[in-house]
């Protein structure tokens, strides 16, 4: 199974953090945020990773190398301006293979076992859902009997974290457009599958959360 690393983001909330750094190569008690995902997927048996990358790519590029240090194989997706997330996993579909795929948001960070994702799929996607943090209190999807649907009380929230078929992707074009509408139809076809995650995650999508991270991974190495 292969897994892709969404890494591809300017990061502008994060700013001035990521004026001259690209936001996956943050620092977290002493390791880089994709770092975090990259052992983890390794620790699952998945060792082949696609990273796709736009704003200062070449970083992550000379940082990360070709993966051996974390026992990976690393393939990058370059991208001469970010994709959005559909257009960033269209364009590297051809690295991805014909068999589901793992996706994770490189900006966030969580204890979330990989070894937990199905290898295979019965619809077009399925995805890890948290619940509703501070910053996303309505939610983005109801998980009914395993089941994701757009409407309906008590809404959860996407994690950046789910298993993916290329077939999701199979009526798109190259080009830059978001992931969100593709699963929206999905689910009306009740196409997508989920789980709810109720373990460490934090969307690490400002300076504060970064450092509020940090301190409280220290505490606990301490």
């Amino acid at each position: 199974m292969r897994a892709m690393i969404l890494a591809a983001g300017r990061g502008e909330r994060m700013r001035p953090l990521t004026d001259a750094c690209p936001k996956p190569l943050l620092e977290v008690a002493g390791q880089r945020l994709i770092e975090y995902h990259i052992l983890a997927l390794v620790a699952a048996g998945i060792k082949s990773i696609v990273i796709n990358h736009a704003y200062l790519g070449k970083q992550i590029e000379e940082y990360l190398g070709d993966g051996r240090v974390y026992g990976a194989e690393i393939i990058y997706s370059p991208e001469t301006e970010a994709l959005e997330t559909g257009g960033g996993i269209f364009n590297a579909l051809a690295l991805l293979g014909d068999e589901p795929f793992v996706l994770v948001n490189g900006d966030v960070w969580t204890d979330y076992d990989f070894n937990h994702l199905p290898k295979q799929i019965s619809g077009l996607a399925h995805l890890v859902m948290i619940s509703n943090p501070e910053h996303n209190t309505k939610g983005d999807f109801v998980l009914n009997n395993g089941v994701l649907n757009q409407s309906g009380d008590n809404k959860l929230t996407y994690s950046g974290i789910g298993v993916y078929h290329p077939d999701l992707f199979s009526n798109c074009s190259a080009g830059k457009f978001p992931l969100a509408p593709l699963l929206k139809s999905a689910m009306d076809e009740k196409k997508i599958t989920g789980e709810h995650f109720v373990g460490e995650w934090v969307d690490v999508g400002t300076p504060e959360r970064l450092y509020e991270l940090d301190k409280k991974l220290l505490n606990f190495q301490s």
